[in-house]
């Protein structure tokens, strides 16, 4: 049961309509508008799809995002190196934790700025995440 919704303000169904979020007895929904009748959708089954194809663009890509993040740090060393490619490999272990707490409003303002939206149907399914460069369909 999540407590906050992770991606608020950046989830649109597929009329590109923007979807609210709600609490319902402490828990997060995403209501999506059904031509009137508002549909409630747990906040967690939507970020959970957001959070696994997230993951998945990672997978492969440790290395790059590795040494990308060490000179963003300033510190190219082995022991950074180690602690941010341990913290990408269980990076799914920390999903759970992110749920709980959920973002900072800061990052999804910038993730706002920079055009990430999410696109669900009225069940809540993931059809669609759209990037600054580029429209992804994380089905194909």
């Amino acid at each position: 049961m999540a407590r906050l919704a992770l991606f608020s303000g950046l989830i649109i169904d597929e009329y590109d309509n923007p979807v609210e979020v709600t609490s319902v007895g402490g828990e997060a929904f995403y209501v999506v508008d059904d031509d009137g009748f508002r549909r409630h959708v747990e906040s967690e089954f939507v970020d959970r799809q957001v959070l696994t194809h997230l993951y998945e663009m990672i997978q492969g890509q440790e290395d790059l995002i590795s040494e990308g993040t060490m000179k963003m740090l300033g510190q190219e060393d082995i022991f950074t190196k180690a602690m941010i490619e341990s913290s990408l490999k269980n990076l799914d272990d920390q999903f759970d934790e992110l749920i709980e707490r959920g973002m900072p409003e800061e990052a999804q303002a910038w993730l706002g700025m920079i055009g990430f939206r999410v696109v669900i149907n009225i069940h809540g399914e993931v059809i669609k995440i759209e990037q600054p460069s580029s429209s992804i369909d994380p089905y194909e």
